[in-house]
């Protein structure tokens, strides 16, 4: 079994940062990709994108970041990483359980 475990969310005003990790643990044989993604109410999970946000890679400890910046109201969602690993010869997709963004003043 694969387990993404997040830690970094929180609530955080307007303007300011916060550092999300992710990391993957168990039965992997590679790590292909991981990525993040975000949800709020009523709308469809969607990729982050890098810009304000910046996202790196730690390939030893199958550990993905998302550092975010400059955070806005609008940022606030629930925060998910995403790996696609292969195990056995197979490739599966994995989701961690979300961490929870709060941009509020």
């Amino acid at each position: 079994q694969v387990q993404l475990v997040e830690s970094g969310g929180g609530l955080v005003q307007p303007g300011g940062s916060l550092r999300l990790s992710c990391a993957a643990s168990g039965s992997i044989f590679r790590v292909n990709a991981m990525g993040w993604y975000r949800q709020t109410p009523g709308k469809q999970r969607e990729l982050v994108a890098e810009g304000r946000f910046t996202i790196s890679r730690d390939n030893a400890k199958n550990t993905i970041y998302l550092q975010m910046n400059n955070l806005t109201p609008e940022d606030t969602a629930v925060y998910y990483c995403n790996a696609d690993v292969t195990r056995g010869g197979v490739r599966y997709v994995y989701w961690g359980q979300g961490t929870q963004v709060t941009v509020s003043s």
